[in-house]
């Protein structure tokens, strides 16, 4: 019974709304962080070996140091964390990467009164009599909020997505105080600009912050997949919406990772599914659901079909980055490097100079990120080294600091998306013809 009280109250966490407080909490994780570099570089110095900044930072320690801080600040400091553990995948350690998941799969919700404050400044003083049943334990918790099951007016169960205090005030602070605490670390380049990177993630994180927006992009997938029996999408409630509480229906599902149970050809068909979405959404769309977080799927086994949840990474792209990334595709498919070099430049990345060894290395990067695309036969990723390649190949990366310019930020968020997928389809042991979904789309 105490340690069942003890797991309650740890779960309860106030969100640090002020500025002060949340600065707190960033320099707090900062000198530990620090201490904990100190420390790792002694150790490999009394061993005989040189440390690099990288080996001191990313200790079991010092992620664990992060991890908790971030967990408790949530917002734009905590969705930082998550981007990095899922963007690192299988290039981190095993064990950083469990510590870092435990920001997607653990987070900490608000205490009674915390809740209490948010959804009377949403509802007024009797907001609990406009649901039925208001669950007062969350069924999941996040970066940005907390999702709470109730029944609406009408009878319908529903579920609320519930903002915490204070996230939408502290994003361009906690996006600032995380960047210094990378640019201090010694892993970025004193040349490396990522003031765009940085710009333009405020503003994706502001806008994931309005839950009348995700209720726009909810409301547009919705219709978009209203046909295809393939997905189940909640319904979006306008009437009981607010800034910070998005209301929808339910929608019952697994977690998308229990599928590996299944028989090959169900995961197969599952995996397919998605990346043809993931492929419709920048080609047909141009809005892409970016976040890739396998909490964002589940499966519905009574009715064979995937549920889509949390739109409020959507980002809208260009006509001219989906052409360009079109013919990227087309170009790396044909094994044309020419084309590609054309293709990647009007994406946004810079190539280096022709017939240098940097564009010869990063054309190299290029066709092995698309080598699941380029064989017209089911790609089995299970067997796949390519994370290994890739990281083998972004140590090499390391020799061209001088040449290093921050990726174009669009490209940034549907990679993000692909590497998602990649890593969905390397848990399910998915094997799919990605040739063959890409093709109609080319």
């Amino acid at each position: 019974m105490a340690k069942d009280r003890n797991e309650r109250n740890e779960k309860h966490k106030a969100v640090p709304t002020s500025r002060v407080g949340r600065f707190a909490r960033v320099a707090r994780m900062a000198s530990g962080v620090a201490g904990g570099m100190l420390a790792e570089g002694t150790r490999q110095l009394r061993a005989g070996k040189r440390p690099r900044a990288r080996d001191m930072l990313m200790t079991p320690a010092n992620a664990r140091r992060v991890a908790d801080q971030l967990a408790t600040m949530r917002g734009a400091a905590m969705k930082v964390g998550q981007i990095l553990s899922m963007d690192a995948g299988d290039f981190l350690p095993r064990e950083l990467a469990d510590i870092l998941a435990r920001l997607r799969a653990d987070a900490r919700y608000m205490p009674p009164g915390q809740l209490d404050k948010v959804m009377t400044d949403a509802y007024g003083e009797d907001w609990e009599a406009v649901f039925y049943g208001f669950q007062h334990r969350p069924l999941a918790a996040a970066s940005i909020g907390q999702v709470h099951r109730a029944v609406s007016p009408d009878g319908r169960e529903i579920v609320l997505k519930v903002q915490y205090p204070g996230v939408a005030g502290s994003i361009d602070a906690d996006v600032d105080n995380i960047a210094a605490l990378l640019r201090v670390s010694g892993l970025l380049p004193t040349e490396f600009n990522i003031q765009p990177l940085l710009d333009d993630a405020k503003a994706q994180l502001k806008d994931e912050a309005d839950y009348n927006k995700e209720a726009e992009f909810l409301a547009a997938f919705g219709d978009l997949l209203a046909g295809d029996e393939r997905f189940l999408v909640p319904e979006v409630l306008p009437d009981l919406t607010r800034q910070t509480v998005l209301a929808m229906t339910y929608v019952s599902g697994e977690p998308i990772e229990s599928i590996a149970d299944l028989p090959q050809e169900e995961r197969d068909a599952v995996m397919t599914s998605l990346v043809e979405l993931m492929f419709r959404e920048l080609f047909e769309l141009r809005m892409v659901q970016t976040d890739p977080n396998f909490a964002n799927y589940q499966y519905n086994r009574a009715s064979g079909k995937i549920v889509l949840l949390d739109f409020g990474a959507t980002r809208r792209f260009k006509a001219g980055f989906a052409n360009a990334y079109r013919s990227l595709v087309k170009a790396a498919i044909a094994g044309n490097e020419k084309r590609l070099v054309a293709a990647a430049e009007k994406v946004g990345y810079a190539m280096g100079d022709e017939d240098s060894d940097y564009r010869e290395l990063v054309l190299s990067l290029f066709l092995l990120a698309l080598e699941p695309l380029q064989e017209d036969a089911p790609y089995d990723f299970a067997r796949s080294d390519m994370a290994n390649r890739m990281s083998a190949m972004a140590e090499d990366v390391t020799d061209y600091r001088d040449f290093w310019q921050a990726p174009p930020t669009d490209a940034v968020y549907f990679h993000r998306k692909l590497g998602g997928m990649f890593l969905l389809a390397s848990r399910l042991r998915a094997r799919v013809n990605v040739h063959a979904l890409i093709k109609q789309f080319l």
